[in-house]
């Protein structure tokens, strides 16, 4: 199939959005080929994802010396990790094994409201885990009072709500504006700022005046987080303790490291120069902000917290030990003849 860019897209003039039954997405690749490769690229990352994502929800949910704010969040974390993930791919994968580029009205309303939901809590609960890194490393002795089971639960509660209410204003909101520019978006997944470039010139300013509000709240949550690690780092650098500030940054990096990644490559693609926007480069950047890191999170975390990867190994020990429990039993059952 020919890779069009949406500038060089058809612009056929529509008065109302209800007009338009389908949409047509980006496509990965303009050769059967690299589609293939592409779907199994997608493929092995969305088993990565909800495989490591999986682990961690395990291991928290199982190992009860784990049940502590810290493992609270990153199972939330994974929550909304394989949330992301369950949205945007499968229809990509769809689209490059069918060599399609539809997607329905109804389906990109619903990627808009999930996508919006998943991203925006996860960016929340990232803001929370930094909260608990500051409350753990430069006030311990008041950890139990401000960050109780349920401070937590509160905490938590809110990230999932401020997520939800964003996402469905944005949605109702998007999805009320008349289209006069086709129906061609230049993502592989259904994305907000895409969609304004397809209504009508007039009408998008409401859209764009959520989104600065989005983007407020975001600036806020960043000036947050990276005071809260100035703050961590001048106390970590006093501990006299090599091993003790070793423990501190265990637990800080995987959380920096995942900020790092998820802010850079979003804030890079929504607020890069249009000279150098390319349909590729667009394509890269949100692969690298909705894809990889549901992917990378369970790898970041788990390499560097002994705790969680002692937690995934006994569990997967008790698994095993289990199975062949199971097979050893009804021997007849397990090793049965085929004749």
């Amino acid at each position: 199939m020919p890779f069009f860019p949406v500038h060089d897209a058809p612009r056929q003039q529509m008065s109302n959005s209800s007009s338009i039954s389908h949409f047509l997405l980006l496509p990965l690749a303009d050769t059967r080929q690299l589609q293939l490769l592409h779907f199994c690229l997608f493929l092995g990352i969305s088993l990565a994802a909800l495989l490591g994502n999986g682990l961690i929800i395990s291991a928290v949910a199982c190992g009860h010396h784990l049940h502590t704010p810290m493992f609270f969040f990153l199972l939330n974390l994974a929550l909304t990790d394989l949330g992301c993930i369950c949205t945007t791919v499968p229809k990509a994968m769809h689209n490059s094994l069918w060599d399609t580029r539809n997607i329905s009205y109804s389906g990109c309303a619903a990627q808009v409201f999930f996508f919006m939901f998943f991203i925006s809590s996860e960016y929340f609960l990232l803001t929370i885990m930094c909260y608990d890194r500051y409350v753990s490393i430069c006030k311990p002795l008041h950890y139990e009072t401000l960050l109780g089971s349920r401070a937590c639960a509160h905490m938590a509660a809110a990230a999932w709500a401020s997520g939800f209410l964003n996402a469905l204003l944005h949605m109702a909101n998007t999805f009320s504006l008349p289209l006069c520019h086709g129906n061609v978006l230049g993502q592989f997944f259904c994305e907000i700022p895409h969609f304004l470039k397809l209504s009508c010139s007039k009408f998008y300013l409401r859209e764009l005046g959520l989104l600065a509000l989005t983007a407020c709240l975001a600036l806020g949550c960043f000036v947050f987080n990276v005071f809260s690690y100035v703050q961590i780092f001048r106390v970590v650098l006093r501990i006299p303790s090599e091993q003790g500030r070793h423990k501190a940054f265990s637990t800080c990096l995987p959380h920096l490291a995942v900020v790092s990644l998820f802010l850079s490559t979003a804030v890079f693609a929504y607020l890069k120069p249009p000279s150098i926007s390319s349909p590729s480069l667009d394509l890269s950047l949100s692969v690298l902000y909705s894809v990889v890191p549901p992917a990378l999170n369970p790898l970041i975390y788990s390499l560097r917290n002994q705790e969680l990867k002692a937690s995934m190994r006994t569990m997967m020990i008790v698994w095993f030990q289990k199975k062949q429990t199971t097979c050893l039993i009804p021997k007849i059952s397990c090793n049965k003849s085929p004749i």
